[in-house]
This record gives structure tokens, C-alpha cells and sequence, in this order.
């Protein structure tokens, strides 16, 4: 079945209202809108491991009534310490607690991301892993770094992009994996499925 490719006039669909993931489409020149889905992004499923494509899957899914003609991309990143999810923090305490946690350690980021065809279709769902290793923290960076507000809204309680890059040692795997979309993964994905012919795309 042949369908239109991504362009300005059939954008890409972002099921997401993240403004990282946002910014990263825009950095790469990629034509997309958004239309952001209310799956509830704690939701955990049985398997964690596959807890971040299953949560993309349903944040394509939740928003492809009515899409004709257009790519459809869900994505969802998870911080994991051990055995443990981390999403994002309640409050100043629930902050300060993951921070510290994170503190002298290893952590893996998890971004799951599933692309609908335009007839609603999964043709693609992918989870990248990167490693994160921190810094240790002491108590008057983990307050000052909260009395910023980064820390709230992101997974983990930190934000790589911004002021938290101080914390940050080493990381292994896709940077843009930790900032929420791994991109490298996501345009090979949209060449393989045909979703894009090219990339870069040409100019028009």
C-alpha cells in the first residue's frame, strides 16, 4: 500500500506534548505537529522492560482517530536504577529522594517510540537504552539544583539538556536517547518503513 511520505504538507503527528522531543524534531528540520495523548505516563506495565514501547504504542494509538495521511509517532522514556522506575517527582521531597539515589551511580534511560502508517497501522517499535553515570551528589547541589525547577516534569528528576549536565559523568549510547527521543534510531526507522525517502530531506 503506497502512502505519502513525511513533508510539510503531511507532517509527522507527535503524540507527545514534550518539549524536548519537540525540540529535537525541530533541530533535525523533520515537519511534524503535535497532538498530545492522556496516557498516563506512570502507568507500568507487567513486563518493565517493555514497559516504554508499550506506553508509545498507546499514546499513538490514543490519537490516530481521525489522522488520514500522516505518520503517527509515540514515544515514552523511563529512568531505571536497578530494578527500580523512576518517573517523574511529585514534589521538593520526591525530587530530593531520586536525586540522591542517582547520586555515584549508574542508571540506565529507557525511550520506547512506536510509528503508526497512516492507515493506523504499527509498522515500528524500537527501545533504546543508554547508560547514564552521575556524579556524586552533595545535599547543597541536590537543593540548589531543585531550587532551579529543572528537576520537575522530567523522568529521573533531571534534565541532561540543561543545568543537570553538571551531574553527569559519562554517558554510554544515544544522548538523544536521555533527552527523549533517540534520533539516530528514529530517522532509520522512518527510511526503513518509508515514511522518508531521504534525509536530510531536501529543501522545497
Amino acid at each position: 500500500m503506497n502512502f505519502e511520505t513525511i513533508s510539510k504538507k503531511y507532517p509527522l503527528i507527535l503524540a507527545s506534548s514534550s518539549p524536548r522531543r519537540k525540540m529535537l524534531l525541530a533541530q533535525i528540520g523533520l515537519p511534524f505537529r503535535t497532538r498530545p495523548s492522556d496516557i498516563d505516563e506512570n502507568e507500568i506495565a507487567e513486563n518493565r522492560p517493555a514497559t516504554a514501547g508499550y506506553l508509545a504504542e498507546k499514546k499513538a494509538r490514543a490519537v490516530s482517530s481521525g489522522i488520514k495521511n500522516h505518520w503517527i509517532l509515540g514515544a515514552d522514556t523511563l529512568v531505571v536504577l536497578g530494578e527500580t522506575v523512576l518517573g517523574k517527582p511529585d514534589d521538593i521531597d520526591h525530587a530530593h529522594a531520586m536525586l540522591h539515589q542517582l547520586g555515584g551511580k549508574e542508571h540506565k534511560v529507557l525511550t520506547g517510540f512506536c510509528l503508526l502508517d497512516p492507515s493506523c497501522r504499527p509498522v515500528h517499535s524500537e527501545e533504546v537504552t543508554t547508560n547514564v553515570r552521575m556524579k556524586r551528589l552533595t545535599e547543597e547541589e541536590i537543593k540548589a539544583y531543585i531550587d532551579t525547577g529543572e528537576p520537575f516534569g522530567k523522568a529521573g528528576g533531571y534534565a541532561i539538556q540543561g543545568i543537570g549536565a553538571f551531574m553527569v559523568e559519562a554517558i554510554s549510547g544515544s544522548y538523544t536517547n536521555v533527552v527523549g527521543l533517540p534520533i539516530c534510531a528514529l530517522i532509520q526507522a522512518l527510511l526503513t518503513t518509508g515514511a522518508l525517502k531521504e534525509f536530510p530531506m531536501r529543501q522545497a
